[in-house]
């Protein structure tokens, strides 16, 4: 019986860290925007152009402070298989690299900060890039013993969709950034803003729902 109880105790609580990363996801850019908006400067108070030059506004140790929980909680995951603890670690390392190596200064810095804009993408990119992988192809796996359940196959519907949404994402900010970063009208809309907060839903919403708060095993 205490078994039992234990292994239910361990699985109630992966559930919630999965549940856990996805918030975390969610609730970034949120704070980011409203907590400018609410408390900085008149420069600052514009909704920037991506989520991380939100780290030279007066948002920084929220910027910082979220992925840094949100590190923690991937280096804590512990999934079904190998890989997927190798590639939970490897996105908690890449989080913490977008937090540790921030983007370049733009319009505003209420920091005087420093600044490792090559650092920041590529831990960015890969960043996503992991959490892309998680919905695509380890969040859908199934059991080769037992048959997946109606609300499993829902559940991975919704995975791939997720991962769907955060590759073409990652592809448009890096085209926005490549070739459309100085060209009008693209410089003066926050294509980069909001295609980095559709990304961070969508993997919001993976977690959540691989932590079974909604369509959960009958």
């Amino acid at each position: 019986m205490k078994e039992i109880r234990h292994g239910q105790l361990q699985l109630i609580s992966f559930l919630w860290l999965r549940r856990g990363i996805g918030l975390a996801g969610i609730v970034l850019p949120i704070f980011l925007i409203a907590g400018t908006y609410l408390v900085g400067n008149e420069e600052c108070k514009t909704i920037q152009s991506a989520i991380s030059d939100y780290y030279h506004t007066i948002v920084r140790d929220i910027f910082v402070g979220v992925l840094a929980v949100l590190a923690i909680f991937l280096f804590s995951y512990k999934g079904p298989e190998k890989i997927d603890n190798i590639a939970a670690n490897l996105a908690g390392l890449f989080a913490l690299g977008i937090a540790y190596f921030p983007t370049s200064i733009k319009t505003c810095n209420q920091w005087n900060g420093y600044e490792n804009p090559v650092m920041h993408n590529i831990s960015a990119v890969s960043f996503f890039l992991v959490l892309t992988y998680f919905s695509l192809f380890l969040f859908p796996k199934t059991s080769s013993l037992d048959p997946p359940t109606p609300e499993k196959l829902k559940r991975n519907k919704i995975y791939k969709t997720c991962g769907i949404i955060m590759l073409i994402s990652i592809i448009i900010v890096g085209i926005q950034m490549t070739f459309l970063e100085k060209v009008s009208p693209f410089d003066s809309f926050p294509i980069i803003l909001i295609f980095e907060w559709v990304a961070l839903w969508a993997f919001g919403i993976s977690w959540i729902v691989k932590g079974e708060l909604f369509l959960e095993d009958k």
